[in-house]
């Protein structure tokens, strides 16, 4: 299933997660399988968290591109418009493509 990713763009041009696990670089065209890494301020919610539209209103655009994944074992979870909507959390992760920015 297709749904997207909002990922920060380091200087050297390094993508990463925003927040969990964010000193791990991101592979393209690779299965990665949800890990969980408890973050103090953060809810432990184990899986990737990704959108059904590239749209998160409520986060900073600074520094971040939108990207393409597929994604499998996946739960649905509703969040207010301001926040994108429709949600997903999903076991397992492939990045495929940064989109172009609008």
């Amino acid at each position: 299933m297709k749904a997207y990713k909002l990922v920060r763009k380091l200087k050297n041009g390094n993508l990463t997660s925003l927040f969990i696990n964010k000193g791990e670089p991101i592979e393209f065209n690779k299965w990665i399988k949800s890990e969980c890494f408890p973050t103090k301020g953060f809810a432990v919610r184990p899986g990737w968290h990704c959108t059904a539209k590239p749209e998160a209103p409520h986060l900073s655009k600074k520094r971040r591109v939108w990207v393409e994944v597929e994604i499998e074992g996946v739960e649905e979870f509703m969040r207010p418009e301001s926040q994108g909507g429709l949600w997903y959390l999903a076991g397992k992760i492939k990045f495929l493509q940064v989109l172009p920015l609008l």
